[in-house]
């Protein structure tokens, strides 16, 4: 099986100020404390499926060097650069096309870079389960995550018949919820949160892309003769940005009639938050999830503190708060406001 992984690494993460910023996103940092960065963590756990020579990242044009040094083992031609953010759809796209002018019988995972997957030998088996199914067949497969609550923050993909590890029809997609919404599927049964992973061979994806969104497909035209020369830098700087700026979930997924879905209890998140981000840093006694080289912290509880790369940090008496440093920039703030956090850092 010709398998290919296309990791989209150019969000800016936002909420997870001041770690992360528009010079270095969440998916460059080793926000947990684990010694990997969350791209590194992304394409370690892809190594069962696909050899890192097929593997390819997108990336803005900022972020090239950086995607270099942490995986310098996936070749430098297949480090795709954006002129410009146009969301998923045109990213999967030029991927996607690129990889077929090479490879025209390739099975390709596409996946985002900042997410933490725990059970990853369930998460290869899905994997499997999902390139054995699109190798034969014209379907697209996506992961879905058990839900381990009525999140908010989460899409959902409803299935005709729920049964996990399986493949089932996907009956519908679904915008992030209400509280009351999400409460009502979870008491449903049978829908899952979207993890945006998905998986397709390059016929299936360029055909439906050139089905569902022609506009984005027609830029690919233009592009497509300069692929691998001296020139696609150029030609990709003058068309790529007259993509329309919409998801593959608007484009393609909503529309598409042959879509299955995989599900599982993977231990996932998308770590798009702080307190999601503590969630998976191991507390001490009184509950405070810690991140650096010398975090001091006296009468706390259940507080965040991350700290990597700074000098000594101490916090005293506080209970449930957020504290974050990074190259002199300091958050201090309320688990309760943390949803505020992107508007605080503006």
């Amino acid at each position: 099986m010709d398998t290919h992984v296309v990791i989209m690494a150019g969000g800016v993460g936002s909420r997870l100020w001041p770690v992360s910023t528009p010079a270095l996103p969440k998916q460059f940092i080793d926000l947990l404390g684990v010694g990997r960065t969350l791209l590194q963590l992304t394409a370690d756990r892809f190594l069962p499926v696909a050899d890192l020579s097929h593997f390819w990242v997108v990336t803005s044009e900022r972020y090239v060097d950086t995607v270099r040094e942490q995986l310098p083992d996936i070749p430098p031609a297949q480090i795709l650069a954006e002129p410009e953010p146009r969301n998923t759809a045109p990213c999967i796209a030029y991927a996607c096309r690129k990889i077929a002018a090479r490879f025209p019988h390739a099975n390709v995972v596409v996946t985002p870079s900042d997410a933490l997957v725990l059970d990853t030998q369930l998460f290869t088996r899905m994997i499997r389960m999902a390139l054995e199914a699109t190798q034969h067949t014209g379907s697209i497969v996506t992961l879905g995550i058990r839900p381990t609550g009525p999140h908010t923050g989460y899409g959902y993909i409803q299935a005709e018949k729920p049964q996990e590890e399986t493949l089932v029809k996907v009956l519908s997609f679904k915008e992030k919820p209400n509280l009351e919404t999400a409460r009502r599927y979870l008491a449903a049964g049978g829908y899952y949160w979207n993890a945006g992973i998905f998986v397709w061979n390059v016929d299936t994806i360029n055909d439906q892309i050139r089905t569902h969104a022609p506009g984005i497909a027609a830029v690919m035209d233009r592009i497509e003769p300069a692929f691998y020369t001296e020139t696609e830098a150029a030609v990709l700087k003058e068309w790529f940005p007259q993509c329309e700026k919409i998801s593959i979930d608007y484009a393609v997924m909503e529309k598409s009639r042959d879509i299955r879905v995989v599900a599982g209890d993977l231990k996932w998140s998308d770590l798009g938050s702080w307190t999601s981000v503590g969630d998976h840093i191991r507390p001490d006694g009184q509950g405070n999830a810690c991140v650096g080289e010398d975090v001091r912290l006296f009468d706390c509880k259940g507080c965040i503190v991350h700290a990597d790369g700074s000098a000594r940090v101490v916090v005293q008496g506080l209970e449930n708060y957020i504290v974050a440093a990074k190259e002199g920039n300091i958050l201090v703030c309320s688990k309760e406001r943390e949803q505020d956090i992107r508007s605080y850092s503006e």
